[in-house]
């Protein structure tokens, strides 16, 4: 291991509203970390919140509003009941440790197949039954004990659906305009924090990705009229992906930024997209984000603040275990902060 270091920007403490993260919070993650952002399904998540420590964030990913919301299998859910008491011991055992727990609320939309819910195009009176199944998750997910949610509106799901140009060709109030796209991701924030409180609320946002063949001709617009129309809400953050992470794993030249979000948006603002330890630092220090998250990583350095606090080495991932239903050989997970 290296010598140690004085305290890097990614490693320094953070005010998230009103969650005092006391260490990390510039920057990321870990069960060591006091910033622990992962995004887990039920397999992995036990495991985790073991691991937490005092004033860590953890984010549940992908947690289904419906059963018309799935997509995937062993993806964990929060619209009934029985899921709501599920989900107590869990975050019972992340608060334990001190730990603050968001849960990630999505709808997957088109990416689905016949074993869930076979894709179609919503009929405009469906529409607010969605917003409202977010809504109703969120609610279950206060009563579960999660101290706020994180809605998915990225990566080619539900809500990504609406906003890009290149998959949406309703001709409603859903779609056409940029504004008639955003329409159903801002009744959704509207409707959750209206719910539970915006300062429990936070949103992930891929405008440059093209996930799921979900893309925009104009993402940059996008990204900038989501972050200031946001505003009105009061939400507690915006996380966005970076503009070179077009498609899922590969990090490619942008000549974009995410600058002008992190600008416009009032609140905290988080960034993902094949971060290491020097562009993370470097985010931060030049007031890039607030935030920097880590996703493949952490995977393979669950000790990964204490590796970066003292630059040391760091394993290799294996993107192969990283969806699988097998808790031995690998996790369901995605990104972490």
């Amino acid at each position: 291991m290296a010598a140690e270091a004085a305290t890097i920007p990614l490693l320094t403490p953070y005010k998230l509203g009103k969650f005092n993260l006391s260490h990390s919070s510039f920057g990321t993650i870990g069960p060591d970390s006091d910033l622990m952002a992962m995004f887990l399904s039920h397999n992995a998540i036990l495991y985790y919140s073991q691991r937490t420590s005092k004033g860590g964030l953890l984010i549940a990913e992908a947690t289904g509003v419906s059963d018309t919301a799935q997509g995937y299998p062993d993806t964990p859910g929060i619209w009934t009941k029985e899921q709501v008491e599920a989900w107590k011991p869990i975050v019972d055992a992340v608060h334990a440790k001190g730990g603050v727990f968001f849960c990630q609320i999505w709808h997957v939309g088109r990416v689905s197949n016949q074993d869930f819910t076979p894709p179609r195009r919503l009929r405009i009176e469906e529409i607010p039954q969605i917003v409202n199944d977010f809504r109703l998750a969120a609610r279950n997910a206060i009563e579960a004990g999660f101290d706020g949610v994180e809605i998915h509106g990225a990566h080619g799901y539900l809500i990504d659906q609406f906003m890009k140009d290149q998959v949406n060709d309703r001709t409603d109030q859903y779609g056409g305009s940029l504004e008639n796209r955003c329409r159903f991701a801002l009744e959704v924030v509207e409707a959750v924090a209206n719910e539970i409180g915006a300062d429990r609320v936070g949103i992930r946002l891929s405008p440059f990705a093209d996930y799921m063949e979900s893309g925009d001709s104009d993402p940059k617009a996008l990204g900038l009229y989501m972050a200031e129309s946001l505003n009105k809400y009061g939400i507690l953050y915006c996380h966005m992906v970076e503009p070179r992470m077009k498609t899922v794993g590969e990090i490619s030249d942008s000549p974009n930024s995410l600058v002008p979000m992190r600008k416009a948006l009032k609140g905290s603002f988080f960034v993902a997209g094949g971060y290491d330890r020097e562009d993370g630092n470097k985010a931060i220090a030049e007031d890039r984000a607030d935030l920097v998250v880590f996703g493949r990583l952490f995977l393979a350095n669950p000790d990964l603040p204490k590796r970066f606090k003292l630059n040391a080495p760091l394993n290799k991932y294996n993107r192969d275990t990283f969806y699988t239903s097998d808790p031995v050989v690998g996790y369901s997970c995605c990104w972490l902060l």
